[in-house]
């Protein structure tokens, strides 16, 4: 958590006179989206306006959360984020650890004079005017929460806040099963659920929100599982012409990874997924355990992100990154 001295100095910057702009990363997900809609409402009861910007669009799913369509979007409102960016006073970053990982909002970030604010549990992060970073919190948004604690002011956590930092929290952990779920964790999904925020309707809206374009991407991935690596490794994959002939939309391949490490015995899944415009592979994985994918993905695939969630890229083919991955783990011995 922040120092007392530099919350102190952050509540002097949270007036409803400076501007205050609330950036995530590329490809937002559940976590980058829930816990920057939870500031902005958390702002917001403290009488303090704030716009939530983000790099590119994201998943339908998410879109049900209180004021998410009021999210901008900086690849559809290039000349308007960029003014709000340059012209801000305070900008929290939340949910990434360096400018690069915000996509064509980095180098506006870089060059804006406002007091940058730092709030993410992804290891290395750089440097910030304050920084709260902490791995071993599972999720941006239980940092969110905690943060609202420091400054004593739990009383003002209405439903909006606990809807989307619920949300937030639920989708970072895996529905709380992830190992870095703590009893801290769910003594803060307790008060947010006093709060206001309804499981069943957050799970439904949330998650059960399937696409037939999914269903049948879904499909194709399972019937092509392969497990490698006695039994340790499972390897899913999707191709571009794949994605284009079911009609894939943004958010369609979710948790896709995540059924390759539900097979008894693996304790490493990965999905490799070709760009749908661009020549490279999109790569996620996720493991159990010691198995340190964020390390395995720094050291191979330019990435990076959890020790059990990551993500990383490459310029190879579909087939020799798969074939190359093969060949790395084998060297690293998962």
């Amino acid at each position: 958590m922040f120092t007392p001295a530099e919350l102190l100095d952050i509540s002097t910057l949270l007036t409803p006179e400076n501007k205050i702009v609330i950036l995530t990363h590329y490809n937002p997900d559940g976590d980058a989206i829930g816990s920057s809609l939870g500031l902005k409402h958390y702002l917001r009861a403290k009488g303090i306006p704030a716009e939530v910007i983000v790099p590119n669009d994201f998943p339908k799913f998410l879109k049900w959360m209180p004021e998410s369509k009021k999210v901008i979007i900086g690849e559809y409102k290039r000349k308007y984020a960029f003014e709000m960016i340059s012209n801000a006073d305070v900008i929290f970053c939340l949910d990434f650890n360096a400018p690069l990982r915000i996509g064509i909002l980095g180098e506006w970030l870089t060059k804006a004079k406002a007091k940058k604010i730092l709030i993410d549990h992804h290891q290395q992060p750089e440097k910030f005017d304050f920084v709260y970073s902490d791995t071993v919190i599972p999720a941006t948004s239980q940092m969110i929460y905690h943060f609202i604690e420091a400054m004593e002011d739990e009383n003002l956590v209405n439903q909006d806040i606990a809807e989307c930092l619920y949300t937030g929290i639920m989708t970072d952990t895996g529905g709380f099963r992830f190992r870095s779920t703590s009893a801290t964790t769910h003594r803060i999904i307790a008060n947010l659920i006093e709060k206001g925020a309804d499981p069943s309707i957050i799970t439904s809206n949330t998650w059960d929100t399937n696409t037939v374009s999914r269903l049948h991407l879904l499909a194709l991935v399972l019937g092509r599982i392969e497990v490698v690596n006695d039994g340790k490794v499972a390897v899913l994959s999707l191709t571009r012409n794949e994605l284009k002939e079911y009609g894939f939309q943004k958010g369609d391949t979710e948790g896709f990874v995540n059924y390759g490490l539900s097979i008894a015995g693996v304790k490493m899944a990965a999905f490799f997924m070709e760009d749908l415009y661009d020549d490279f592979i999109k790569i996620s994985f996720r493991s159990k355990d010691d198995v340190d994918v964020n390390q395995f993905s720094r050291k191979y695939f330019s990435g990076g992100g959890h020790i059990n969630a990551a993500g990383g890229k490459s310029d190879e083919s579909l087939s020799d990154t798969i074939e190359t991955f093969k060949k790395r783990i084998e060297a690293e011995e998962v």
